[in-house]
C-alpha cells in the first residue's frame, strides 16, 4: 500500500435538527458528495450530527438510539454504493454503553460501507446549559487511527476542556494531528477562549488540531460554527465563516514542519455577532417548528423594534404582523414611530386600540394602580396571542434582560409568547445593537441581507436608509401605562443598572462583593430585591436565544422559594 503525506480535509460545519436523523443523514451525504469534486480524504463533521444536538433525554429512548445506529449503518453503505467508500467520513451520533445499556456521545468513522471505528466522549459536562452527567455515560481510551499513513487523533468538545485522557494519552501516540468535533454553543467572547485553548492542546500533542463545530439555532442555544485548524505554535491555519453553514478544506502535509495557511473568513464585529445570533436563534426555531411569519406588538419603543427588525432579517418583513395597540395613555410620537417602524421593514401593519375593552373590564372591575396598568399589557397579550391563533403565527415576546431580571414585565401580559428573541440582551446593549443596524443599513444591507445561510452571495441593495426610527433609540423608554410614566420611576438608570446586574448576575457577586465594586448601598439592596422576587416570572417567560455568560433558563437555576437574604 501507497502511503500517504498529504491529506486534504473538508470541515463539514453545518446546521443539524435535533430528532430529524433522516434529514441530518441527508445533510451528511450531499456535504461528502460536495468534498469529494474536491478530493477530499476525511469529512468532519461536528458532534452528534446525525441525532442533533443537544438531545436532552431524548438519548434515554431505546428507540431512538436504535434508529440512529441504523440510519448510520445506511448511511455508510450509501456512501460506498455511490463510490465514496474510500474517503473517511467522521461523524457524530449516539451510541450505547455495552454494559451499562446508557447512551454515549460517540464518534464514529464511515468507511469502506461500514462503521468503521469509534471513540466515545471522556468528559462529561455538567455545567452552565449542559446536564449530561445524568445522560451519558463516559469513554474509556483514546482514539488513533491511521489514515494512508498519517496518524489520526480524535477527541469530542468537553475533551479539550479537561485535564487528562485523551489528550494526556494522545501526547504519546505521536498523532500528525488532532481531530475534535464540536457542538459548542455560542456566546460573547468566547471564540478567543477556544482559540487560546485549542492551541494550547496542539503544543501539548505537537500536532495541528482541527476544530469542527456545529451551527445554527437549538431552541434557546446557538451554535455559531466558526471551525478552525491551528498548528502545535498557535498560528492560526484556517477559519471558517460564523453562524452560516460552510465546507471549507484545509491540506495537510505530515513531511512538512510548517503548514500551509488555508483561507481564513473575516471576524464579525462584537455588536454583529450578537445581532446576528439572535437572529439566526429565531430563523432556526421557526424553520424547525415549521413557522413562516411571527406577530408582536408594536409600542414605538425600543425593545419591540429591535425584536421586529431581527425578525424580519429572519423571515422578510412580509411575513411579519405588527399590532399597534395605543391606549388612552400612547402618546402620537410612539404611535408614530410604530408605524414608520412597520413601513420601514415592509411588515404588515394593524392597529387595534385597547381602550374599549379596558373600558368593559374597568366598568366591571373597578381597577386602580397597578392592577388597571397590568390589565392594559395583557389585553394586549390577548390580542398579539388572538393573531397568532388566528393566523397560524409564532408570538414574539419583546423584553430584554434587564427587564427579565427586574421583573419589569407582566405575566401573561407583554411576557406572551413562543420566543423572546432578546431574552439575554441587556437594555443598553439594545440601543448599541439597535444603532449598529441602523449603521449598516445606511450602508445599503437591507432586510435579510446578512451574511447568513442562503443570503451570503446577496449584494447590498445600495438603497440607504435606517430601519429603526431613530425617535425610537433617543427617547425616554417607558412603558405608557399611566400618564407621564417613565422606566425610570421605579428603576435605576439603565446605564447604571445594567452594570449593577450584569455583576449580581452573570459573575454571582454577593451583596458584599456588589457593595466593593463600588456600587452605592441602596441601588444594590434595590437591584438584588427586585432580582430575587422575580425569579417566579422568569420561570414562565418564552424561551430565547443565550448570547451571554450566564443567561436565565439552563445557565441559571435558583429556588423560587427561597428565604436566604444578603
Amino acid at each position: 500500500m501507497v502511503r500517504m503525506t498529504q491529506l486534504r480535509f473538508a470541515l463539514a460545519q453545518i446546521d443539524t435538527c435535533v430528532g430529524d436523523i433522516h434529514a441530518n443523514a441527508k445533510a451528511i451525504i450531499n456535504n461528502v458528495r460536495q468534498a469529494a469534486t474536491q478530493d477530499a480524504n476525511v469529512v468532519v463533521f461536528p458532534e452528534m450530527t446525525l441525532t442533533g444536538y443537544p438531545v436532552e433525554d431524548l438519548a434515554l429512548r431505546a428507540t431512538f438510539r436504535r434508529e440512529a445506529w441504523d440510519i448510520a449503518n445506511n448511511v455508510a453503505e450509501q456512501l460506498q454504493a455511490e463510490g465514496y467508500g474510500s474517503l473517511y467520513v467522521v461523524c457524530g451520533t449516539i451510541g450505547t454503553d455495552p454494559d451499562e445499556e446508557k447512551p454515549r456521545n460517540r464518534l464514529v468513522v464511515f468507511h469502506e460501507g461500514v462503521v468503521w471505528a469509534g471513540y466515545d466522549k471522556h468528559f462529561l459536562p455538567n455545567y452552565g446549559v449542559f446536564d449530561e452527567n445524568r445522560i451519558f455515560s463516559a469513554g474509556d481510551k483514546a482514539l488513533v487511527l491511521d489514515v494512508d499513513g498519517v496518524r489520526l487523533g480524535f477527541a469530542i468538545c468537553e475533551d479539550l476542556w479537561r485535564d487528562g485522557l485523551p489528550i494526556s494519552e494522545l501526547e504519546h501516540e505521536q498523532i500528525d494531528t488532532l481531530v475534535t468535533i464540536n457542538a459548542s454553543p455560542y456566546e460573547e467572547g468566547k471564540r478567543h477562549v477556544r482559540y487560546a485553548l485549542a492551541a494550547s492542546r496542539a503544543k501539548q500533542v505537537n500536532a495541528p488540531l482541527i476544530y469542527v463545530n456545529q451551527v445554527g439555532g437549538q431552541d434557546d442555544l446557538v451554535f455559531d460554527g466558526g471551525s478552525f485548524v491551528i498548528d502545535q505554535q498557535g498560528t492560526l491555519l484556517q477559519r471558517s465563516d460564523t453562524f452560516v453553514e460552510s465546507l471549507d478544506y484545509f491540506d495537510f502535509d505530515s513531511q512538512k514542519n510548517e503548514q500551509t495557511v488555508s483561507t481564513i473568513a473575516a471576524e464579525r464585529s462584537s455588536d454583529e455577532e450578537v445581532y446576528v445570533a439572535c437572529v439566526l436563534g429565531l430563523r432556526d426555531y421557526m424553520r424547525k417548528n415549521h413557522f413562516t411569519g411571527v406577530c408582536l406588538g408594536l409600542s414605538g419603543g425600543i425593545d419591540s423594534a429591535l425584536v421586529a427588525t431581527m425578525a424580519a432579517d429572519a423571515c422578510g418583513g412580509e411575513n411579519i404582523w405588527g399590532i399597534s395597540m395605543p391606549s388612552m395613555y400612547s402618546s402620537d410620537g410612539s404611535k408614530d414611530d410604530a408605524y414608520d417602524l412597520a413601513q420601514n421593514l415592509h411588515a404588515h401593519y394593524e392597529v387595534q386600540a385597547i381602550e374599549p375593552i379596558f373600558n368593559t373590564y374597568q366598568n366591571q372591575l373597578h381597577l386602580s394602580g397597578i392592577a388597571q396598568e397590568n390589565i392594559q399589557a395583557r389585553i394586549r397579550g390577548v390580542i398579539v396571542m388572538a393573531y397568532s391563533n388566528s393566523h397560524n403565527l409564532l408570538a414574539l415576546a419583546t423584553g430584554n434582560k434587564s427587564e427579565l431580571a427586574c421583573g419589569y414585565s407582566t405575566i401573561y401580559g407583554d411576557a406572551v409568547g413562543g420566543y423572546a428573541p432578546i431574552k439575554d440582551v441587556f437594555k443598553t446593549r439594545v440601543w448599541e445593537l439597535s444603532r449598529w443596524r441602523n449603521n449598516i443599513a445606511q450602508q445599503g444591507v437591507g432586510v435579510g441581507q446578512l451574511r447568513m445561510v442562503g443570503s451570503e452571495n446577496i449584494e447590498p441593495s445600495g438603497e440607504s436608509s435606517v430601519l429603526i426610527p431613530v425617535n425610537s433609540i433617543v427617547k425616554a423608554p417607558s412603558a405608557e401605562l399611566r400618564p407621564d410614566q417613565k422606566d425610570s420611576d421605579s428603576l435605576p438608570e439603565y446605564e447604571f443598572l445594567d452594570k449593577v446586574l450584569a455583576a449580581y448576575i452573570e459573575h454571582a457577586h454577593g451583596r458584599a462583593d456588589l457593595l466593593a465594586d463600588g456600587f452605592d448601598e441602596k441601588t444594590v439592596d434595590t437591584v438584588m430585591r427586585l432580582v430575587d422576587r422575580a425569579e417566579w416570572k422568569r420561570r414562565q417567560y418564552p424561551l430565547g436565544p443565550k448570547v451571554s455568560s450566564l443567561a436565565f433558563g439552563r445557565d441559571r437555576r435558583l429556588p423560587i422559594t427561597n428565604a436566604f437574604k444578603e
